[in-house]
């Protein structure tokens, strides 16, 4: 067996050894998102020409293109549910001093 290496029965985890921090966006996801977004700011008059071209056949379509486009402008935000303990019904009362405002 190697020196150093794991016994039967033994672990230990890897230790971190730096990398991005947790929530830090991708460097290359950050630079396509702004390339993306470049090309939309420098051809937004040319995208509504082509977008309302689709849309005197399909506006469906057009709708669904602009869409697929403005989502890596302006990102999706994450659906939330809020519930009450233990996933029961949330129960919200007002008290009479907020009532009044």
């Amino acid at each position: 067996m190697a020196k150093g290496a794991p016994t039967a029965g033994s672990f230990t985890a890897p230790r971190t050894r730096g990398g991005r921090k947790k929530g830090v966006p991708n460097r290359a996801t950050a630079e396509a998102r702004e390339a993306i977004a470049r090309f939309v700011d420098q051809n937004s008059g040319r995208l509504q020409e082509w977008l309302d071209k689709v849309a005197e056949k399909d506006p469906d379509r057009a709708f669904t293109l602009f869409q697929s486009v403005i989502e890596y402008h302006v990102p999706k935000l994450a659906r939330q549910e809020i519930t009450g303990k233990d996933g029961k019904d949330l129960s919200i009362t007002f008290s009479d001093r907020v009532r009044d405002l």
